[in-house]
């Protein structure tokens, strides 16, 4: 999932600063909740810990059900490429199935299309992708390794 609209009000703000502006507060709920639609229960959250990351993770966990205080705040995803957000994935825990990351563009737009045969040419603001894999090990994710089981954002049709 990409983080939900973010905030420019502020001149001169830190990009890592950044909180959600209004669309943003309102879209992430939305998300969540066409998440939950999908009967997709995370085991765990993973975010970068960039502002606009931490509250639109914390807007899912909520809807979901899950911890606010078990969200995993990974460093390595503020500004991360592909390889970053690859490397990153072959670490999660085997004993967890169902993982949700929130993040930044360009890394997760082409993550999709690294991932997946799948073409998105722009992973929206709070956008999400569910991806899965036929493996037993997350250290087996590879390019062309997932399926895009579907695709989502918010100016989508429901």
């Amino acid at each position: 999932m990409r983080h939900a609209k973010s905030s420019w009000d502020i001149p001169g703000q830190p990009d890592f600063e950044r909180t959600l502006n209004e669309r943003g507060k309102k879209d992430a709920p939305e998300m969540a909740h066409r998440i939950k639609k999908h009967n997709f229960l995370p085991q765990s959250i993973v975010c970068s810990p960039a502002k606009r990351t931490q509250k639109t993770a914390k807007m899912v966990a909520e809807i979901l059900k899950f911890p606010e205080k078990e969200i995993v705040l990974e460093t390595a995803m503020y500004d991360a490429d592909i390889a970053d957000l690859l490397y990153i994935i072959r670490s999660f825990d085997d004993e967890q199935n169902h993982v949700i990351m929130v993040g930044h563009n360009p890394g997760f737009t082409g993550l999709i299309g690294t991932l997946t045969n799948s073409l998105i040419e722009n992973l929206p603001t709070a956008g999400v992708a569910l991806i899965r894999f036929d493996i037993k090990s997350w250290k087996q994710v590879a390019q062309q390794s997932g399926n895009l089981e579907w695709f989502d954002f918010p100016k989508s049709k429901d």
